[in-house]
């Protein structure tokens, strides 16, 4: 049984919640971090498992490993540069499920030796790369999981495109983390969409006045959406109200149709929405409906460069249906959907408890006129889905 690979690997985003004091691209975090405590406190917050830095560059000893197995019984991930294979002997007594093998730091024969040292010992292996080339290496390592990191390890940078990129390409039968740079949920969100199925968070939690209710908002779900948008101002409120996705309508019929995708803060995704076909447009998910006449089909799909990631479950064209959430919730079983069609502040909880949507999509309910955002209702909405 491969405890960790296996905690990584269930249902939707998994979170692996990391304990450490210091980083060396961001300085002290947290420099009184209790892993004892905070460990218990991840398990409860919804933590699959919990990577604690065991390096004293980032301020961290074995002894915090052995705290933080005493306190939790998640699975636990030792975070270090090993390149003995007789460390993992030490770890593995002191209760991880798992050690972290840098392939920057590593060649082929390194690494194989320390994946057969650890599968002895009954570790799994969180094998690291940062760029395509590490990526194709731990896959032939026969690496599960694998773990991408978005941090460029000499500048520090984040490069956060380039890195979903790596999840894309890595084989889907491949357990995939995201690591770094993981601070809002549109980031999370932006790595499951590209295939990864766990994400590592570790300075955003540090910095966190309740790093568990940080963890927690970060992996909640549904994620929330404000479509229909037309002007910059309403953006604002949006990604201040705590929407995670903008959407933009770009369809000849809508009377809130948006003359470009505008740009959006780093805590959120853009959308475009099409109907009939689909282009090439500056967003990162497209929200593609059929065309019906001189309108949109009833239901559509998200794409991420072309692929689909999720349906969209909507209302037929200036039409209700009393049926909408009962359909909705069967669509749900079987797979990502973003629920749309007549929410508002008024029922979007009720749709949630009912659906258990991945995202909530609203728009015109929450104007002033077409296009024009009524700035109190967007809050309310937002709030209401949180």
């Amino acid at each position: 049984m491969s405890r960790f690979r296996d905690a990584l690997a269930g249902p939707g985003l998994a979170a692996l919640a990391e304990v450490k004091r210091r980083s060396p691209s961001a300085g002290e975090l947290r420099p009184d971090a209790d892993p004892a405590r905070l460990a218990a406190a991840f398990e409860r917050a919804g933590a699959a498992a919990v990577s604690i830095l065991v390096d004293e560059r980032f301020g961290g000893s074995v002894e915090d490993l052995a705290a933080a197995r005493a306190a939790a019984r998640l699975p636990l991930l030792a975070k270090g540069f090993f390149s003995d294979v007789e460390e993992l002997t030490e770890l593995h007594r002191l209760g991880a499920d798992a050690v972290l093998l840098l392939l920057r730091d590593l060649d082929d024969s390194q690494a194989a030796a320390l994946m057969g040292r650890a599968a002895e010992l009954g570790l799994d292996t969180l094998v690291e790369a940062h760029d395509a080339e590490e990526v194709d290496r731990a896959v032939r390592l026969g690496a599960d999981p694998i773990g991408i990191n978005a941090r460029d390890l000499s500048t520090f940078a984040i490069d956060r495109p380039a890195q979903l990129e790596l999840v894309a390409r890595a084989p889907r039968e491949r357990v995939v983390v995201a690591e770094s740079g993981i601070f809002a949920r549109a980031h999370g969100a932006a790595a499951e969409l590209a295939g990864a199925d766990a994400i590592l968070v570790g300075s955003a939690l540090m910095k966190a006045a309740d790093p568990a209710q940080k963890l927690s908002e970060l992996i909640s779900r549904p994620l929330v959406k404000v479509c229909g948008l037309t002007r910059e101002e309403d953006v604002a409120v949006a990604a201040e109200a705590g929407a995670d996705l903008a959407g933009f309508v770009l369809a000849r019929e809508s009377p809130r149709r948006a003359t470009e995708v505008l740009p959006v803060p780093d805590t959120m995704l853009s959308v475009a929405v099409l109907v009939g076909e689909l282009r090439d447009e500056p967003a990162e998910l497209v929200q593609l409906y059929p065309r019906e006449g001189d309108h949109r089909g009833r239901d559509g799909v998200l794409l991420r460069n072309g692929e689909e990631v999720a349906r969209v479950v909507d209302l037929p064209w200036q039409q209700q249906d009393s049926t909408h959430l009962d359909r909705a919730r069967a669509r749900s079983e079987h797979g990502r959907i973003v629920l749309a069609g007549g929410l508002g502040p008024e029922n979007v909880r009720q749709a949630i408890e009912s659906v258990r949507p991945w995202a909530v999509d609203a728009s015109s309910s929450l104007e002033r006129e077409p296009g024009v955002k009524d700035h109190a209702r967007v809050r309310a909405y937002v709030e209401a889905a949180r």
